[in-house]
């Protein structure tokens, strides 16, 4: 008996693994491995999430009119070239959907978004991943594989998992370098938290370019990784090409309500930005402490770090011992990262608590 048979390029993909909630035995602690708004989420959008119950049985606004036009006042942008998604994994998928397919490749630099390959291996593209330099991205090196079956360059902005930060010059650079039927996908997830002398220009590449799109996410300083809220923003016909494939009704009217309070809420984002600033800044310096035992943190500009297990207590060893006290970070195996674990910023007494776990693990004290 013959039954229906994936094919080979769907059998390749290795599926996206997300942060674990709980330990091996079931018991729920500080989960620190999904990089989500310690501080929870705003006043605001609670109360317009709530609102949103009033109308379930009716479709959500297909077309998250009030939402885009939200999103393009808050940023200066324009609404008609504004998409939305579940969560910007969804806007990332639309984009090699709409631009790649067999016989093409796309571009990333090795420890990047493990949704990249996976968006491309979907369509039968050739996923191509560029060696980095000590865990950030490499221009040139970028650019030397780009070929002319190139089609979509996936750039993270801050890096995720590494946290590393790609500064306007090279970002241009490498945009300048790439050609012109090949789509250049910022994906700026973690970009709300930079300090805004920070920005990559991207927005401004995209609103004249006609390869660029950007990608952001409500999942992260907003605190609504629940309703899973992307967006993203390019060229007229890059964005009119992904809304051909862009599933219906895909945001729920409570999801775009929350969304849209969330924007307006500056100052839980500020509370944010500042709480992520301090124990971020807090958390490396106590890495470096840990130098000795082999620990380094990647310097990091989003809201978690990566720390590279270099000595005589492994990653792997890390992960399992912190787990046994309370404490869930991400080990990242599968991502050719096992000498590191990415670790989420949390709240100050989760954040102060994984340290002095980590010191007991390594042998150090405080």
């Amino acid at each position: 008996m013959t039954a229906p048979t994936p094919k080979p390029w769907i059998d390749a993909i290795a599926p996206y693994v997300p942060g674990r909630s709980t330990t091996d035995d079931g018991r729920k602690v500080a989960k620190l491995s999904s990089n989500e708004n310690p501080l929870g989420t705003g006043d605001a959008a609670r109360a317009a999430f709530a609102a949103g119950a009033q109308s379930l049985d009716r479709y959500p606004d297909a077309g998250a009119t009030a939402l885009r036009e939200k999103i393009a006042t808050h940023y200066g942008l324009d609404p008609a070239r504004v998409i939305h998604g579940t969560g910007s994994d969804e806007v990332l998928h639309l984009a090699a959907g709409a631009f790649a397919g067999v016989g093409d490749e796309v571009l990333f630099v090795r420890y990047g978004f493990s949704v990249y390959p996976i968006a491309a291996r979907r369509v039968g593209a050739t996923p191509v991943e560029a060696l980095d330099k000590d865990y950030a991205t490499c221009v040139d090196t970028l650019l030397e594989h780009v070929t002319e079956r190139t089609r979509v360059v996936f750039l993270a902005n801050p890096n995720n998992p590494t946290g590393t930060y790609l500064p306007r010059g090279e970002l241009l650079r490498l945009h300048a370098g790439l050609p012109s039927d090949c789509l250049f996908v910022v994906d700026q997830a973690y970009a709300e938290y930079l300090d805004p002398a920070d920005d990559d220009g991207a927005f401004e590449l995209a609103q004249g370019a006609s390869n660029v799109l950007v990608t952001r996410t409500f999942s992260k300083i907003f605190g609504l990784a629940a309703e899973r809220i992307g967006w993203g923003y390019g060229p007229a016909p890059v964005i009119q090409a992904m809304h051909k494939i862009r599933a219906p009704f895909n945001v729920t009217t409570a999801g775009q309500l929350a969304a849209i309070a969330a924007l307006e809420d500056k100052a839980f984002v500020d509370h944010s930005r500042e709480h992520n600033d301090r124990w971020r800044t807090w958390l490396e310096g106590e890495i470096a402490s840990l130098g000795n035992a082999g620990l380094r943190a990647v310097p990091s500009k989003a809201n978690f770090i990566l720390v590279l297990f270099e000595g005589k207590v492994t990653a792997e060893q890390a992960y399992k011992a912190l787990m046994d006290h309370g404490y869930i970070v991400r080990w990242l195996p599968g991502q050719g990262l096992p000498q590191a674990l990415r670790i989420s910023i949390g709240t100050e007494a989760e954040t102060r608590g994984l340290v002095a776990a980590l010191r007991q693990i390594v042998g150090e004290t405080a």
